[in-house]
């Protein structure tokens, strides 16, 4: 049945007027009448009687009302207070990323995101796991990607770049000496992610490394114990060369750089939780760039 027609129905049966209910409803008079008819065709019983003055409830007409009224009033109710509906943004969004991006960056856009917007629940998972985001029913997804998006399901949207670079301790370079080429590479040890293709730039493979790991937080641990030269983002080793726990290899030495993205399940209406947090992030990494310059060490 087409809740409009009973929505028609009920403003005809509480105003007694055709005239008054196509105000109330916002539509011609012709409209309401019509609407009407075509009710009272689909039930096969007459809803109303009519005349010139008046519309007045038959009986079968008296128990539809009596039947219908409070609940489509509670289904508007329930439909109007829907979180998207309203004007802030509000309700439950969940977040994923790789847990050394989530670790350093989400933490502060997040408590001024929630601060901001203090209706909104965040719910945050890291993990380094491509996750299905709409069997999984993540909202949005921060992914480091640099190739195309082969999922038409979702959209995608870049945030900026993540520029790795070389890194090493200053006990390691003082045990093992400065590279001051690509070619001075070669009997170097080295920690890197599993699966970066940056190994491959530098003419090494995998097995070139004496660290292979899955978690870039580790692999600067390693590095500023000592363990080899690291292939890491440089947001991630910004602060321990400022500190001195971290010196840049090569630092004329560039190599190609990662995207960062976001992602969200495609829809006609993007929720306003959604947007509002795509815009705030995409606010703060221009005010604060993931790739500066972390120094030459």
């Amino acid at each position: 049945m087409d809740l409009n027609l009973l929505h028609l129905f009920v403003a005809v049966a509480e105003t007694g007027s055709f005239t008054q209910a196509a105000q109330r409803v916002g539509l011609p008079k012709s409209s309401v009448s019509r609407g009407l008819v075509r009710l009272e065709d689909s039930l096969g019983t007459q809803l109303l009687h009519r005349t010139t003055r008046r519309v007045s409830l038959s009986t079968a007409g008296l128990a539809l009302y009596e039947r219908t009224a409070s609940l489509l009033a509670s289904l508007s109710t329930a439909v109007g207070t829907l979180p998207e509906r309203t004007e802030e943004p509000s309700g439950e969004l969940r977040l994923t990323a790789p847990h050394d991006l989530g670790v350093t960056l989400l933490p502060e856009v997040i408590a001024r995101f929630v601060a901001r917007y203090p209706q909104v629940r965040i719910d945050c998972r890291l993990t380094n796991r491509s996750v299905d985001m709409v069997a999984e029913g993540f909202d949005i997804a921060l992914r480091a990607s640099g190739g195309r998006l082969a999922d038409s399901s979702l959209r995608m949207r870049r945030l900026g770049t993540l520029d790795v670079q070389l890194f090493a301790s200053p006990s390691y370079l003082a045990r093992r000496g400065v590279p001051r080429t690509t070619e001075d590479l070669a009997p170097h040890d080295f920690v890197a992610y599993r699966g970066l293709k940056h190994l491959a730039e530098l003419g090494l493979t995998e097995k070139r490394a004496h660290v292979l790991a899955d978690d870039m937080l580790f692999l600067r641990e390693a590095a500023k114990a000592g363990a080899g030269i690291a292939l890491l983002p440089s947001f991630l080793a910004l602060a321990d060369v400022t500190s001195g726990q971290l010196v840049r290899v090569l630092p004329r030495y560039t190599m190609s750089t990662t995207s960062l993205t976001m992602l969200h399940p495609r829809a006609q209406h993007v929720p306003r939780k959604v947007s509002a947090f795509r815009d705030f992030l995409i606010d703060f990494l221009q005010a604060r760039p993931l790739s500066p310059n972390p120094g030459t060490g």
